[in-house]
């Protein structure tokens, strides 16, 4: 019997874990005789000793087998996109519509905001009527039916993952490349792919800070992927600013319904959208290169292909038939709003600081078990190098909190002359 204290321990001096005790810390993490105190002290030894390769993929293995692993019959590749998470990056929700209007074929199986940044299934939330946690068999319905599905964990799925991933967003253990690793391909790997893109986030408002951290986390999720079968790419892009001028839950599926309508295409959010679905398009065999690719998902926007396949997604998992007509109708509003101004030009953003206050608002979660209101957030977000006088809209539930959220707001900016230009995408990674 492998106690799981014994585990801990060791990694906590730095001795290298054998399969066999990963497997049996795994198994208890999804059966509940490891305790929450436990799962917490494990993920901080890990943070600071670190895994090695092995135990990586081990680690990884265990999480993906914890639950059922899915099988797909359909006439397209199975793809999927995942971000390492950053402010404003809403990219998900009209993305796996385009690459549906292509031919590909994607269940997406998004999580919760974890730290300062926002989560995909959070954002779906606030959507009446939609169902993020549907049955396993709804799930694959609507895959074969509507060609994407945006959907939470569910308990088949990896529910070791599960459980690890809401106790690192609250114990300082998020920003770890090993359980980065072994927490987003655990998923993809239970979901069946046969093709993933990932966007490693780097900059100010990203777990990974700087260039060589983004590329460590880059390799490792390509070598551990492609190690266990999975197709896989990787694209280092720019979080030193919010990728959306929205950020919160409500006012990021407003934004993306924008999007995909054409009433609002950001340059920026618009390069690193397409630059990941032509990624996923030559993953998945839909597509010679990525150039083509880029044409064939701008005519999927363009033909109105790809916001339909996202209405029809909403409407499959209970949703509003009429969303993309009549978004203000069904998204939450926050009943303060307020525009808040400065002039000059946007030297810098701390956009870390911004997705902190959205949690400030009510946005996010300090413990697992908080509720979320969708309602709040910020829009209208001045990016680098933008003049004049408006830095953004602060949405709040009541004055108090409006007040905090634009003092939040102020101090995130730092006016002064205009940056140099950062690249949307940043680069490619290949495995190491």
């Amino acid at each position: 019997m492998r106690l799981p204290q014994e585990t801990i321990r060791a990694k906590r001096d730095g001795l290298p874990l054998d399969p066999e005790a990963i497997d049996a810390f795994v198994r208890g993490l999804t059966d509940g005789t490891v305790g929450e105190g436990q799962a917490a002290a494990f993920a901080m030894a890990v943070f600071f000793r670190g895994l090695s390769l092995p135990e990586r993929v081990a680690l990884t293995r265990a999480m993906a087998e914890s639950g059922r692993v899915l099988a797909w019959d359909l006439p397209g590749p199975v793809l999927d996109k995942h971000s390492t998470g950053g402010v404003g990056d809403a990219v998900s929700l009209p993305l796996a519509p385009m690459v549906a209007a292509c031919g590909g074929y994607v269940p997406m199986i998004s999580g919760r905001g974890l730290g300062h940044t926002g989560g995909t299934l959070d954002k779906l939330g606030s959507i009446p009527g939609y169902d993020a946690t549907p049955g396993l068999d709804a799930f694959r319905r609507v895959v074969r039916d509507v060609g994407c599905a945006i959907i939470g964990q569910t308990a088949d799925l990896a529910p070791a993952d599960r459980r690890l991933y809401a106790i690192r967003d609250v114990t300082g253990t998020v920003e770890s490349l090993d359980l980065i690793t072994a927490s987003i391909l655990s998923k993809k790997l239970a979901a069946g792919l046969d093709g993933l893109v990932m966007d490693v986030k780097q900059g100010g408002g990203a777990f990974m800070a700087t260039l060589p951290e983004a590329r460590a986390l880059a390799e490792s999720i390509v070598t551990v992927a492609e190690g266990a079968g999975l197709r896989t790419a990787a694209l280092i892009t720019d979080m030193d600013a919010p990728l959306a001028s929205a950020a919160g839950n409500a006012v990021e599926v407003a934004y993306a319904i924008a999007y995909l309508t054409g009433d609002r295409r950001e340059p920026r959010f618009h390069a690193v959208t397409l630059a990941l679905g032509a990624e996923m398009l030559v993953v998945g065999g839909l597509a010679p290169d990525r150039d083509s690719a880029a044409e064939r998902l701008e005519q999927a926007l363009a033909s109105g292909r790809a916001a339909d396949c996202f209405a029809r997604m909403v409407t499959a998992l209970g949703g509003p038939g009429d969303l993309l007509e009549r978004p203000a109708t069904y998204l939450p509003a926050a009943p303060v709003r307020r525009p808040v101004h400065q002039e000059g030009t946007v030297a810098a953003v701390a956009t870390r600081a911004l997705g902190l206050a959205v949690i400030g608002l009510g946005g996010g979660r300090t413990q697992p078990g908080d509720s979320i209101d969708p309602r709040v957030g910020f829009t209208d977000l001045a990016g680098p190098g933008a003049s004049g006088s408006l830095l953004g809209v602060v949405h709040a539930a009541d004055e108090a909190s409006a007040d905090r959220a634009e003092a939040a707001l102020r101090a995130a900016y730092r006016i002064g002359d205009a940056p140099s230009e950062r690249p949307p995408v940043i680069e490619r990674v290949r495995a190491a």
